[in-house]
């Protein structure tokens, strides 16, 4: 019982950290080549400061994590789409709608999706990403990709899109880093080098493995740390997500 407590005071630090007022991004992050990662949006207040990632699912809706938009009007959020500059280039679109997992909890479901006022223009920067039509239980080679600072001491906040790649383990191995409560079967995990990891401003961003969207930011103990990091498993919210954007 006291590691259990340990752990969920040091998961609720890292949910209130991803609000807009402290976003770390990945550490150990290497920069994005030009048009590298054209499926990748940033979730920005009106006064165009970043506050979650996402990804392009089709003209018209983006993905990301419920916490990012829990509480939150269609109004107050704008949509980043075709740069990886969050100071130039792009397009930002106003969001007019926002549909939250029912079930949504800080430790499962965390997925919501986002309706933009005005059709994304999709080229061959900007493109929707295919949403995982599998089940990954172990991988090599998965890459994660999100804004934010470097490390959780960095004093700026940096401009360009960081990425790294990752390996996804097995739930049996996330669930001895934590306890079973805390890792139900709806989501997954990865492990990166010593140094790297995504921080908890990174929630919302996209894990990409074949070609196609397999996890969503969720939670994290430790920013380049030694504890695994947990995402939403997009394969096991596939039939939701399409139920509500295929319109």
């Amino acid at each position: 019982m006291h590691r259990i407590s340990i752990l969920l005071v040091s998961l609720c630090l890292a949910v209130a950290a991803a609000s807009p007022t402290w976003q770390e991004r990945i550490a150990g992050g290497t920069d994005a080549g030009d048009g590298q990662f054209p499926y990748m949006v940033s979730l920005r207040d009106q006064q165009r400061m970043h506050f979650c990632g996402g990804a392009i699912l089709n003209n018209r809706w983006v993905i990301t994590g419920a916490k990012c938009v829990s509480g939150k009007d269609p109004a107050e959020i704008l949509v980043l789409t075709g740069s990886q500059s969050l100071m130039r280039g792009g397009t930002n679109h106003q969001a007019d709608r926002i549909i939250i997992h029912p079930n949504f909890n800080y430790l499962a479901n965390d997925v919501a999706v986002v309706r933009v006022r005005t059709p994304i223009m999709l080229s061959a920067d900007t493109f929707a990403l295919r949403l995982a039509s599998y089940r990954i239980d172990t991988a090599i080679g998965a890459v994660l990709s999100g804004w934010g600072r470097r490390s959780l001491g960095s004093p700026a906040f940096p401009d360009w899109l960081q990425y790294l790649t990752t390996q996804v383990i097995s739930l049996e191995s996330c669930r001895d880093h934590f306890n079973d409560e805390l890792i139900p079967d709806v989501v997954m995990c990865t492990t990166y080098p010593a140094g790297r990891s995504a921080c908890v401003g990174d929630a919302g961003s996209p894990l990409v493995y074949g070609g196609e969207l397999h996890g969503i930011v969720s939670w994290g103990m430790s920013c380049g740390g030694a504890h695994p990091d947990v995402f939403t498993r997009v394969s096991s919210q596939r039939g939701w997500v399409l139920a509500h954007t295929m319109q």
